[in-house]
């Protein structure tokens, strides 16, 4: 009798632990954050990396809310997840304005195929340049990147750069 009950007991435990969700480490770790600026073809991003520390279901998905530092709506980007990608690299639209030493405000969130969510991090990320090191326009163009016209006169380049003044305060 008591082979059995343990049977049962043995039974019983394997169902409920599988009917339970899983509470364990979150799937992905932030490795690194920051800002690129692309001096060439006079555009900044924001660059967020993470390495993927536990399965996710496949069709899982990572959604990025970038903090716009041009004011108004946040940047959204949503890329799925696959079971064997080991590191997500996450880079948004192109941002202006960004201001040396303030902090932007990066959320992040990673969602099972059903919508449920799996994991939330939220980050912060800060320059230490602003968005004045950009030319106002690239300065190359084209697939053979050749010398914008508009930014190269009399064979030199035109000191123009970004104009911060449309920015917020």
């Amino acid at each position: 009798m008591s082979c059995f009950r343990n049977m049962i007991l043995l039974a019983l435990s394997l169902t409920l632990a599988g009917c339970q969700r899983d509470s364990g480490p979150d799937p992905l770790q932030l490795t690194g954050k920051m800002f690129v600026f692309n001096y060439r073809l006079a555009y900044a991003t924001y660059m967020v990396t993470l390495n993927r520390t536990q399965p996710v279901p496949e069709g899982s998905t990572v959604t990025a809310e970038f903090q716009n530092p041009a004011g108004g709506d946040a940047l959204t980007l949503t890329r799925p997840l696959f079971p064997r990608q080991e590191k997500v690299v996450l880079e948004s639209p192109d941002v202006t304005c960004i201001k040396k030493q303030t902090p932007y405000r990066v959320a992040i969130r990673v969602n099972a195929p059903d919508g449920t969510e799996l994991q939330r991090l939220e980050t912060t990320v800060v320059s230490d340049l602003d968005q004045s090191v950009l030319p106002a326009e690239a300065l190359v163009i084209g697939p053979g990147y050749e010398k914008n016209p508009r930014m190269f006169r009399n064979g030199g380049l035109l000191p123009r750069h970004f104009d911060a003044t449309k920015c917020p305060q």
